[in-house]
């Protein structure tokens, strides 16, 4: 008997390639500083966050897509999700943003 494992809730995309930033505190335009070069080498750049700091990597991607490269540049896609601790109660919110570069 063969044994599959499937994932539930979340679309699986081939990410082996792509490079992950985490973004956290730091100030926003240091930030978008640092994404830039990269997104310049590879063409798609996935921002990841979580909890307070998410509206750090909107403004991020924002920064990013509509003053430094506008018309070069967009939002492909955006995935939330919403992780809570077993038995506590907690929920910790994440989210994943991938610009590309056109």
């Amino acid at each position: 008997m063969e044994e599959s494992i499937e994932t539930y809730g979340q679309e699986q995309t081939a990410k082996s390639e792509d490079t992950i930033i985490n973004i956290g505190n730091d100030p926003v335009m240091q930030s978008a500083i640092d994404v830039l070069p990269i997104l310049g080498k590879k063409n798609r750049v996935i921002l990841k966050s979580r909890g307070n700091s998410i509206p750090n990597a909107v403004a991020v991607a924002n920064i990013i897509t509509e003053k430094m490269l506008n018309g070069n540049s967009k939002i492909e896609k955006i995935y939330l999700d919403t992780v809570a601790a077993a038995g506590i109660g907690n929920m910790t919110s994440t989210i994943e943003i991938i610009l590309i570069k056109i």
